[in-house]
């Protein structure tokens, strides 16, 4: 079969290989997008993650609420259908698929070529028999939960973010491996649904990449509900399919048993089958070796998403290819900088993360100032009863006119992912905190927390000689 000519190839089609090729296409480009099968079209985040994610934290949340109306003499009895729960879910896959399928991207003016890709050349790949020619191609193939491997692991069907959605019924017993994101929503959610969950971490606080102050909030929420926590805890083996040994970190080991295992160990890059050294790209400790523009050592292949061994959120795939997109049309060329992003754990209360954290700042060395707000003042915050948040900010230091810089930053709070969203943007744009501290706020909305920290930002600054200057001013001018 002859080779057939493209402007760009697109191996994958999650939200990293959608975003470059919906816009190469839009731009008048011949695109094609490859993807194992049309099932797997929308990636991880439609099909194994954030989407059926959410969608269950949802339920759970609902749930979770009906029970706590019993404090206001509301009385909600019975045990949760999962097969609804689970149809609920499906059914916001599939709603989301109608614009995430071949035929989809089809009739948009995409070509799709559904099977196993593989280079066959430094510009060419192939796909069931069929080779494609790309001036440029995109490898955006993402990532899958890593194996949980300990003596014993051959007896256990675990779960994991690919198939826990599949469950016909709810676990009586979860032991949760990892406290990382997925390991902490998903061991709340399905805690939520009636399932008594035991989850062990091997660090000392879950969220190794948030403030631990800030996770220790969070840590104790969890455990109010009723989730057993092991810190510094780590899983030796199993003894059965339902039996697992797990070691304190006082030196102590006692056995475990379970009806379900959900491991949430990391995440192994999917590239392995691509054949890469007929392009001639380069593979080191098991990543694919890129540059600061995510091109790889074929200067005609690029990197996106999961696959370019950076952070794994569905929103860094997108930063990638605003950066792929950027750099093909334009002499100035972007470079990957995470120095602004974001992101969120959506357990209940969230955790909200930006920016530069307290470490990196140390490390860099950059000059800046740490400001802290509870909500325990704040009227929203007593009303809706989540007193207990919290708001950190690193800022730039003080100069003369206050208009300090917002270096990063992290929240808990109910919706934390949405009332961080300004900050955010202050964050990215350089925005003085006075624009903050300028905003008027319908009272009482929780974001008004934002402003808050902000105006005590502001009279932090009354000293001595500012007072006496605004007494002189007061005097002369009032």
């Amino acid at each position: 079969m002859p080779v057939q000519q493209y402007d760009i190839i697109i191996i994958g089609s999650g939200s990293a290989g959608l975003s470059v090729g919906l816009f190469m296409n839009k731009a008048g480009f011949r695109v094609l997008m490859m993807s194992k099968t049309d099932r797997d079209i929308g990636g991880d985040c439609l099909n194994d993650g954030c989407v059926p994610s959410k969608a269950l934290i949802h339920v759970a949340e609902i749930i979770n609420k009906a029970r706590l109306a019993s404090g206001f003499g509301l009385e909600v009895a019975g045990s949760v259908n999962f097969q609804k729960v689970i149809a609920y879910v499906h059914s916001k896959q599939e709603s989301i698929r109608q614009h995430e399928n071949a035929d989809w991207l089809r009739k948009q003016g995409i070509s799709v070529a559904l099977g196993m890709a593989s280079f066959a050349g430094k510009n060419e790949v192939e796909v069931d028999g069929q080779t494609y020619s790309g001036k440029k191609i995109v490898i955006a193939t993402g990532s899958t939960p890593s194996r949980l491997i300990v003596p014993g692991s051959e007896k256990v069907r675990f779960l994991n973010n690919e198939n826990v959605f599949e469950l016909e019924s709810l676990p009586g017993k979860l032991l949760v491996i990892g406290g990382g994101p997925v390991g902490v929503e998903m061991a709340q959610a399905l805690s939520r649904l009636g399932t008594a969950v035991t989850l062990i971490h091997s660090g000392n606080m879950i969220l190794d990449r948030d403030d631990q102050a800030i996770a220790e909030i969070l840590l104790a929420k969890l455990r109010e509900e009723g989730i057993i926590v092991e810190l510094n805890a780590r899983l030796e083996a199993f003894l059965s399919g339902t039996e697992a040994v797990i070691k304190r970190h006082d030196g102590n080991s006692y056995t475990f048993k379970f009806d379900a295992v959900f491991a949430a160990v990391g995440r192994d890059l999917n590239f392995k089958t691509l054949c890469l050294e007929k392009a001639g790209i380069r593979v080191h400790d098991e990543k694919i070796v890129i540059d600061k523009y995510l091109r790889t050592s074929n200067k005609n292949v690029f990197v996106c998403g999961d696959v370019a061994g950076d952070l794994k959120f569905s929103h860094a795939a997108e930063f990638h290819a605003r950066i792929l997109i950027n750099n093909f049309f334009s002499p100035f060329k972007k470079k990957l900088d995470n120095r602004h992003m974001s992101w969120v754990t959506f357990s209940d209360p969230q955790l909200a993360t930006f920016g530069f954290s307290e470490k990196q700042l140390n490390e860099k060395k950059i000059r800046h100032l740490k400001a802290e707000q509870t909500f325990n003042t704040d009227d929203r915050a007593v009303v809706g009863n989540f007193e207990y948040a919290r708001l950190i900010l690193y800022l730039t230091p003080k100069n003369l006119f206050g208009n300090q810089k917002i270096l990063g930053g992290t929240m808990i709070a109910p919706g934390a992912g949405e009332l961080v969203q300004e900050l955010i943007l202050a964050n990215t744009s350089r925005i003085s905190v006075n624009a903050i501290f300028d905003k008027i706020y319908p009272y009482p909305v929780a974001a008004r927390i934002n402003q808050q920290l902000v105006v005590k930002l502001k009279e932090s600054s009354l000293n001595s000689t500012v007072k006496k200057i605004l007494k002189g001013a007061f005097k002369f001018f009032g």
